[in-house]
């Protein structure tokens, strides 16, 4: 029964991997000399309880199918004797016959075709004593090395321990080569990714269907200049201009050509000679070509004569100059005059033109605001105060291009809506001061503040006295 089972086993396994492996591109052989010894206990004889060695040789043929780049399945046959030394009553020798068979996979650590490729196994198997009739399975284990001496000829060395059910363990130590052959892979139809009939191995375009003529480039416009060299793959054209076009056929293909439908000299950037305003610019490069113009502006007038084209100039009617953009600066301070607050005065750009306050004036606006004072909560103007603000109204006439804005400011003594109308008041006292003196209302703005604006502490008196104050600032529109 259990030969039986045995040779069923191994006949199924073999179908598998047949089945499995139909499809794999390389076989082997392998043959080694064998040296082994085994565990043999000896269950006839009764008053015995030893177990005893066996030693022997014998010779190994391996078939082997390759299933992927590391992976193989070997199916060795081994045959040989083995000397059984016993002991009742004396020291005898039994001879054996021996014969095993196993289905292995074994993993090469490296491909098939490394010159020192060592390896591991494991599989299932059978030890049959051919001379006492007694079959038993096993589990080989083991390891080796392949070491490639001819192309597809490898020196072997293989060891393996044979794990028994039946109390039969041992070791197998084995010597010889292996032969690899036939079954190359059958090599993969040529490729041809964009399914255009041209072969990848000649095809300019693998990745997009062309035409053979191209090499298998496309060639949407159907001029014969594959699109990839073609300048206007959408539009029909000619080699000499890279695909494009050339309607008027003037030697200008179209996308160069300012006049594609019309025939013009290279020259003139393919148009006729034309000049429409009779300026002696042709329209080609004349950018007013309905105005006449002059040859230096590009064929555009200038009316001023400041050498900046009218369409370019801010101040077509006024000379000027370029660094203006065309205008005007009179009084050379780098602010044009349409700009210049103070066209006859130079100032600053920040000043819109207009001569800065000179530092004696500003300090005249601020002792006003420490000297100017009232009637204490009143907005009546102390008879001192006339004085300063006189000072004021120079400086308003010596600077006439000036604004001035008066602010009125209280400390936080009383109440807030008390405080802001008084500031208020005081701030309309001093402008209609400044008025009566001749200064024009439109010069001038006042506003109250109250007590929102303190430049000193208010719980002192001496802030408190710096918050009641009234602010003169003068500023260019």
């Amino acid at each position: 029964m259990k030969q039986f089972i045995t040779i069923l086993f191994f006949g199924i396994c073999l179908l598998f991997v047949q089945h499995e492996t139909f499809a794999q591109p390389k076989h082997g052989l392998t043959f080694r000399a064998l040296w082994y010894n085994y565990d043999n206990p000896e269950p006839d004889w009764k008053d015995w309880t030893d177990v005893f060695q066996s030693n022997g040789r014998g010779i190994e043929l391996a078939y082997n199918r390759r299933l992927d780049s590391h992976t193989w399945l070997v199916v060795p046959v081994k045959i040989g004797t083995a000397q059984r030394t016993t002991r009742p009553g004396g020291l005898l020798t039994k001879s054996e016959l021996l014969a095993n068979l196993d289905v292995q996979a074994q993993y090469n650590l490296f491909k098939y075709d490394a010159v020192i490729n060592p390896y591991l196994h494991l599989g299932v198997g059978s030890s049959w004593n051919i001379d006492d009739d007694f079959f038993d399975f096993n589990i080989p284990a083991g390891i080796g090395l392949n070491i490639k001496f001819l192309d597809n000829v490898y020196f072997n060395l293989q060891t393996q321990y044979r794990f028994s059910l039946e109390g039969r363990p041992g070791w197998h130590n084995g010597i010889g080569g292996t032969v690899y052959f036939g079954g190359e892979e059958t090599p993969p139809p040529p490729a041809d990714r964009d399914n255009d009939g041209i072969l990848d191995v000649t095809d300019k375009c693998p990745d997009v269907p062309g035409v053979a003529a191209l090499m298998g480039c496309p060639d949407r416009d159907n001029d014969g200049i594959a699109d990839g060299d073609d300048q206007c793959p959408d539009e029909p054209g000619v080699a000499a201009f890279s695909g494009c076009p050339d309607t008027d056929s003037d030697g200008l293909a179209d996308k160069d050509d300012e006049c594609p439908r019309e025939a013009g000299p290279v020259t003139n950037k393919g148009c006729p000679v034309r000049d429409r305003d009779k300026d002696g610019v042709l329209d080609a490069t004349d950018r007013c070509p309905d105005t006449p113009g002059l040859a230096a502006l590009q064929g555009c007038p200038d009316k001023d004569g400041d050498g900046i084209a009218d369409g370019d100039d801010q101040c077509p009617d006024q000379k000027g100059t370029a660094a203006l953009r065309g205008c005007p600066d009179k009084d050379g301070d780098g602010v044009a005059d349409k700009d210049d607050r103070c066209p006859d005065k130079a100032g600053p750009v920040s000043n819109k033109g207009c001569p800065e306050i000179k530092v004696e004036d500003k300090a005249k606006l601020e002792r006003a605001v420490k000297l100017v004072q009232f009637e204490t909560g009143k907005s009546t103007l102390l008879k001192k105060s006339y004085a300063i603000l006189d000072e004021v109204v120079s400086v308003m006439n010596q600077y006439p291009e000036y604004s001035l804005n008066i602010g009125g400011h209280t400390d936080a003594s009383g109440d807030d809506k008390m405080n802001q109308s008084l500031s208020e008041r005081r701030a309309k006292m001093c402008y209609d001061y400044l008025v009566s003196k001749g200064i024009a209302a439109g010069r001038m703005s006042h506003a109250g503040y109250g007590e929102t604006q303190p430049v000193a502490d208010n719980k002192t008196a001496a802030g408190r006295s710096q918050n009641r104050r009234v602010v003169f600032e003068l500023y260019v529109k």
